[in-house]
């Protein structure tokens, strides 16, 4: 079965990202947020570009929507 391939929008086409890669750590009381890298969305909205700067071999890595530079860093889930 042959699969079509679509195309993407990466960091070189200069598109902001639609989300922000974040490595979390710790635990219930206390949470460390690292940025790890950025996602941009395929065209057809069934995909993302993963693009990690660096690659934890602990914690998550939650793909969040970009946040204003004022906006508290507390609303991040």
């Amino acid at each position: 079965m042959a699969q079509s391939q679509t195309t993407t929008e990466t960091a070189a086409d200069s598109k902001p990202p639609s989300h922000i890669a974040w490595h979390v750590t710790g635990n219930d009381k206390k949470k460390f947020w690292s940025r790890v890298g950025a996602a941009w969305a395929h065209k057809d909205g069934k995909g993302f570009n993963l693009q990690l700067e660096t690659f934890p071999i602990d914690g998550r890595i939650v793909l969040r929507l970009p946040q204003e530079p004022n906006e508290d860093s507390e609303a991040r889930a």
